[in-house]
């Protein structure tokens, strides 16, 4: 389904994807994943007590090595983990979003990786991952224009649509019955780790979404 560009493979050799496709209901996140939303960023808090012990993850370091890389300022464009890490370590919690897209931030946050979430429905032929042209920009989930430009994102066929800073808002995932989704663990140190945390998601994405027709695909550079 996904296509790794040339050009980014040789500028991130240890560059992976881990893809996971599914049917789900997209509801309101209910009491129980809530909860355990909570505990989670509770034990997170207490893992990540300030800013430097989330600079330490090794995902958020390499995401961030490969922001330089490509030639993307990682203090000034970061990944969504990191952003999200340094959330909790402020004291600031995070939003509770949807069901699915609470999935995505509980395994990101528990991870390090940056993880994106599309409605497939809104997605249009071969997916590619590459690096973004000079001035690339879209509108992205929570902001009016998100500057792209250098980061290592998807496209299809009419255009970019996710990154590991910030999803368009073209593929959010909204709320109904039947959604076809796919999940993409953004990875850039290997993918020895990304079995794992797509095991994980399929168990969040089942006991709280519903899904079925779950696959899964790990890409390498």
């Amino acid at each position: 389904m996904i296509e790794i560009d040339g050009s980014l493979k040789n500028a991130l050799p240890r560059a992976a994807l881990g893809v996971l496709t599914c049917v789900a209901d997209v509801t309101e996140s209910c009491d129980k994943q809530l909860a355990a939303f909570d505990d989670l960023i509770a034990r997170m808090t207490e893992k990540y007590s300030d800013l430097p012990s989330v600079a330490k993850n090794p995902h958020i370091i390499a995401t961030r090595e490969a922001y330089k890389t490509l030639g993307k300022d990682p203090s000034k464009y970061r990944n969504s983990a990191e952003a999200m890490l340094r959330r909790i370590a402020k004291g600031n919690g995070l939003y509770r979003i949807n069901n699915a897209v609470d999935v995505n931030n509980m395994i990101s946050v528990e991870s390090g990786y940056s993880l994106g979430s599309y409605d497939l429905a809104a997605v249009r032929g071969q997916i590619v991952w590459k690096r973004t042209p000079d001035g690339e920009k879209y509108k992205g989930i929570g902001k009016d224009v998100l500057n792209i430009e250098h980061l290592p994102a998807l496209y299809d066929d009419d255009g970019v649509f996710g990154n590991p800073t910030g999803d368009s808002r073209r593929t959010m995932i909204n709320s109904g019955a039947d959604k076809r989704l796919m999940y993409v663990i953004y990875a850039f140190d290997g993918a020895d780790e990304l079995p794992v945390w797509l095991d994980k998601t399929a168990v969040l994405l089942r006991e709280y979404a519903a899904a079925r027709e779950v696959e899964t695909q790990i890409l390498t550079a």
